[in-house]
C-alpha cells in the first residue's frame, strides 16, 4: 500500500504575507493562511502548490556571485509569445532582473530575484515533440 503524498515547495524569508502576495499575483493563485501566520501557502487551481515560511534569522540568497552556487529556483513556464508580458508584470510585482537578455528559441530564459532574494526565471513553455512510431 502507498501512503498518499504531496509536495509544497517553501521559502523562507522574513516577511511571509508580502513574499505570498508576490507569488499570488505573478502565478494568478490565491494566499491561505491557517493558524500559524509564519507559514502562508499560495495555491492556485494550475496546480501550483507554493508556501511562504517566516525565518526570523533570514538573509537572502547571494547568487548570481562567482562563489555561490544557485542550489534552487523556481521555473515559470510562460507561452513563447508571452515572455515580455511576463517580465513586465514580474518586474511590476517587485523582481528584480538578475539575468534578462533574450536569447530566443527553445532556451529563451530570463532569470530574476523575487522580493526577498530568492531566485525565479521565467522560461519558454518546452514544445512537446510528437511521439516516436
Amino acid at each position: 500500500m502507498t501512503v498518499a503524498k504531496t509536495s509544497v515547495l517553501v521559502l523562507d524569508c522574513a516577511e511571509p504575507e508580502p513574499l505570498a502576495e508576490f507569488y499570488a499575483a505573478l502565478l494568478g493563485a490565491d494566499i491561505r493562511v491557517a493558524s500559524d501566520p509564519d507559514f502562508v501557502e499560495v495555491v492556485g487551481n494550475s496546480g501550483v502548490h507554493l508556501a511562504v515560511r517566516r525565518d526570523h534569522g533570514y538573509a537572502p540568497p547571494s547568487w548570481p556571485r562567482p562563489e555561490d552556487s544557485l542550489q534552487a529556483h523556481l521555473r515559470i513556464l510562460v507561452a513563447r509569445g508571452d515572455m515580455d508580458e511576463a517580465e513586465r508584470e514580474a518586474v511590476s510585482l517587485g523582481a528584480k532582473p538578475v539575468v534578462t537578455r533574450d536569447n530566443g528559441g527553445p532556451r529563451d530564459v530570463r532569470i530574476y530575484a523575487d522580493p526577498a532574494g530568492h531566485s525565479f526565471s521565467l522560461a519558454v513553455t518546452p514544445r512537446k515533440e510528437p511521439a516516436a512510431r
